[in-house]
């Protein structure tokens, strides 16, 4: 049996490691120790790409911002659904993620990075959200684990209120947000309703062919006709009923004595 190398290792700005590891002719990614991605696993990426892509068909001159490099494959998927004017920007925080994609992973993602359509912007997603006011016709995401499963801190700021109404003001008119996620959330779903969202659940596989281990794709939009067919559609939060304190209950008891 085979071992696995580390073939390299950079930091994360938590101090943490993050590893890039080959076992025979599968990679991994690991941080601390703890696998973010597999080679092995790339069908939830991929349908990332193609549920967050699926409006733009016919769309002219489409600008795609993909939010997390990992190995490639959304940003492979999106550029085959994209015409030659179509347009993606990829914001990937670690130089070093760059690196190996274009060295060890390059033969994943098809030669992505040398595209003449890929644009690759190093440092955190959330400035250049703040920033890009109605620029895009869709935002792809697959930072960390999704909103419920972040291993990096400094993520947390992407799936709050303020991060979610920046990709919403980042969106061109019939665009839409796709976000990738390891495990569902209802208290997320809840989130992008309120910030003014129609937004559909897909269950996606992470092997191609089979359920087993399936991830998440949330698609969010302001237009409901844009949202691809399928998927769950999550109910808004029930409002809850007004009570009354406690000196009204009693003048009420007291109205009920006199009856």
């Amino acid at each position: 049996m085979k071992p696995q190398i580390k073939l390299a290792t950079t930091q994360t700005p938590d101090g943490g490691e993050m590893g890039l590891y080959q076992h025979d002719q599968d990679f991994a990614i690991k941080v601390n120790g703890q696998q973010l991605m597999s080679s092995r696993q790339h069908e939830s990426e991929l349908a990332l790409a193609r549920l967050g892509c699926a409006h733009l068909a016919e769309r002219e001159e489409p600008r795609v911002l993909i939010g997390g490099l990992g190995m490639g494959y959304t940003l492979r998927q999106t550029l085959e659904m994209l015409g030659v004017d179509g347009k993606v920007v990829v914001s990937e925080l670690l130089p070093d993620v760059v690196e190996w994609n274009g060295t060890y992973l390059k033969e994943l993602n098809g030669k992505s990075l040398k595209d003449e359509r890929t644009e690759i912007k190093i440092g955190d997603i959330n400035p250049l959200l703040a920033k890009s006011v109605n620029s895009f016709d869709a935002i792809l995401l697959d930072i960390d684990n999704g909103p419920g499963a972040v291993t990096d801190s400094g993520n947390e700021q992407l799936y709050t209120r303020s991060g979610i109404k920046n990709c919403r003001r980042a969106l061109r008119e019939k665009g839409c947000l796709a976000i990738w996620s390891a495990e569902p959330s209802k208290e997320f779903e809840q989130l992008l309703m309120s910030c003014g969202f129609h937004v559909r659940r897909y269950k996606v596989p992470a092997y191609s062919g089979t359920q087993r281990n399936s991830r998440f794709v949330w698609v969010a939009t302001e237009n409901a006709k844009l949202l691809p067919p399928g998927g769950g559609e999550p109910r808004p939060a029930k409002k809850k009923k007004p009570q009354g304190n406690k000196f009204s209950h009693r003048r009420r008891a007291k109205r009920k004595e006199k009856r």
